[in-house]
């Protein structure tokens, strides 16, 4: 009698182990060793990890489902040397991933289900935030640089003098990268470090220097870290650098020449979907990481905005939209920023979106807050605003670093307007919640101009989606259909199906996720619609030119 075969052991102490009806795949591994896969109670199922601002988290879903089985979640802190500066420390980030590996997988095993079920690991991540490391001993050279960082003001301005023709034109090196010249991108904190940080400038000299956005400062760890892990990104975090072209989505000698960055700290660009390596240590030790996206375009995959002409608004400190454009790349000529959508996988032709940004959306219920004593808590707002039928003609534009887009004024202040004797609090609470609907109507009124497809309906995610008097504000000012998922975790999903994608557990383009939705639609007519907008355009005018 022939010996069996390992694969055929594996099936038969399967067999012998437990009766069950979900599928199940074998992978071997070596010699002596077959990975079991999706014969546990959960069947497969893929991990994302969301690294955001405030915390770190690792999900994991059910492949091709928004089911999620378990998750843990670390708080990370901000760090602030300075007024206007914000930084985090890079090992912080990373032993919080490492964490939330670890009790993700000990909270699947309580619950009844298997590691080894899990086929695939995705990466979301805060965008820009910058982080420069060593090469050789793999540890960082300063604390990374947040997103919304805004000590790189005068770097900026250095930077339009280089600008030819003396035109300090921002839009200058918008052609080749979709971005304007902002504190924003991760190449102007980039020669920040350079210029400013002795270390920085010797390891860069010495071609030890790493640089990286959180995904790439992640995967190279996940991934060997200094014994052989991938120093990469994917298109979309790439994209929010300002030195990768936006069209042939390689790092741009030109680009990188106007920013004084050796292109040799930069990592490989690669697709949103396709193996970049696997986990070297841990409890998901082989496990392919197969996924990467920023955090805004993992939302608009997970919020399954895969055509043109879609969007969606992710509602938090900020507000982020953006409009799915397809393959064709649209150079914004009213404030709007081009970005790569997603890529999925190294062969095919990239998606490209419209984006918008709006400072101050949630953080201005927090300056209601901390600032003024109006509200205990962000949620408080929604019993004021809803105390009072109008905002007694208040308009309030919380500009309170300038505005984004579309106006891009970082001269502007925050203003509240038509204050009179009749004015409560109540009013002001809810003339801030409108202020996040307007700043949403004025980034929509520029994608339809830039684009000549108006929006039929907004997909919305994020923590202020929670206040249901916003989200019937915002269908009524900007006259559209809200659509809300019930399940909260799109950014996660978003990079959770990219990964699974790329080990063929997951067929984006065709599988469509069944989601719970709520759904608002507008309750005031266009004239009143369109009185009220103008009146919110004659505040922002009125925002202008302050700091000067």
């Amino acid at each position: 009698m022939c010996e069996l075969s390992i694969v055929d052991k594996a099936y038969q102490a399967k067999k012998d182990f437990q009766q069950s009806d979900q599928p199940l795949n074998l992978v071997v591994l070596g010699s002596d060793r077959v990975k079991m896969v999706g014969g546990g109670k959960f069947g497969p199922l893929v991990g994302a990890i969301d690294e955001g601002t405030s915390s770190a988290r690792v999900l994991l879903f059910k492949v091709e489902t928004s089911e999620v089985v378990c998750f843990h979640q670390v708080e990370i802190r901000q760090i602030y040397p300075q007024e206007g500066w914000v930084e985090q420390d890079p090992m912080e980030i990373l032993n919080a991933v490492h964490e939330c590996l670890e009790r993700t997988v000990e909270k699947l095993r309580n619950l009844g289900g298997y590691p080894e079920d899990i086929v695939a690991l995705g990466v979301t991540n805060q965008r820009e935030t910058t982080i420069v490391w060593n090469r050789k001993d793999g540890r960082p050279l300063h604390n990374a640089i947040v997103w919304l960082d805004m000590r790189t003001s005068a770097t900026v301005d250095e930077l339009l003098d280089k600008v030819p023709n003396k035109t300090r034109n921002k839009n200058y090196l918008k052609p080749l990268c979709g971005l304007p010249l902002s504190p924003y991108f991760s190449a102007v904190k980039l020669r920040w470090l350079i210029e400013n940080v002795s270390r920085v400038r010797e390891a860069v000299r010495a071609g030890n220097c790493l640089f990286g956005t959180v995904d790439t400062w992640l995967l190279w760890n996940l991934t060997g870290g200094v014994n052989g892990g991938q120093h990469i990104t994917d298109v979309t975090n790439a994209s929010r650098t300002m030195l990768m072209n936006i069209e042939s989505l390689r790092w741009d000698a030109k680009l990188c020449s106007f920013f004084e960055i050796p292109q040799e700290v930069l990592p490989e660009i690669r697709s949103s979907s396709e193996v970049y390596g696997k986990m070297a240590s841990g409890v998901l030790k082989g496990v392919p990481l197969s996924g990467c996206l920023g955090d805004q375009q993992s939302a608009l995959v997970g919020q399954q905005c895969l055509e043109r002409g879609q969007a969606k608004a992710t509602y938090g400190t900020g507000c982020f939209l953006l409009y799915n454009t397809g393959t064709v790349f649209v150079d914004s000529t009213h404030g709007l920023l081009t970005t790569v959508a997603y890529q999925i996988g190294r062969d095919a032709a990239p998606v490209y979106a419209l984006e918008g940004s709006v400072a101050i959306a949630g953080a201005a219920l927090g300056w209601l807050k901390d600032n003024m004593g109006m509200i205990a808590s962000a949620r408080e707002s929604e019993t004021l605003a809803g105390s009072v039928e109008t905002t007694g003609d208040i308009y309030f534009v919380p500009a309170f670093s300038g505005l984004y887009a579309p106006y891009w004024n970082q001269e502007a202040r925050g203003v509240i307007c038509g204050i009179n004797e009749d004015t409560q609090q109540s009013h002001i609470v809810r003339a801030t919640l409108e202020a996040v609907c307007f700043q949403v109507r004025d980034i929509l009124g520029a994608m339809n101009s830039d684009c000549g497809i108006p929006l039929q309906k907004l997909r919305v995610d994020g923590g202020m989606t929670e206040n249901k008097l916003l989200m019937q504000l915002q269908s009524d000012l900007i006259g559209l259909e809200i659509i809300k998922p019930r399940m909260a975790e799109t950014t996660a999903l978003g990079a959770a199906m990219m990964a699974a994608s790329a080990v063929g557990r997951w067929d984006v383009k065709s599988v469509e996720v069944p989601m719970e939705t709520i759904r608002y639609e507008p309750q005031i007519g266009v004239d009143e619609r369109d009185m009220r907008y103008s009146k919110w355009k004659m505040a922002v005018e009125r925002s202008f030119g302050w700091d000067i």
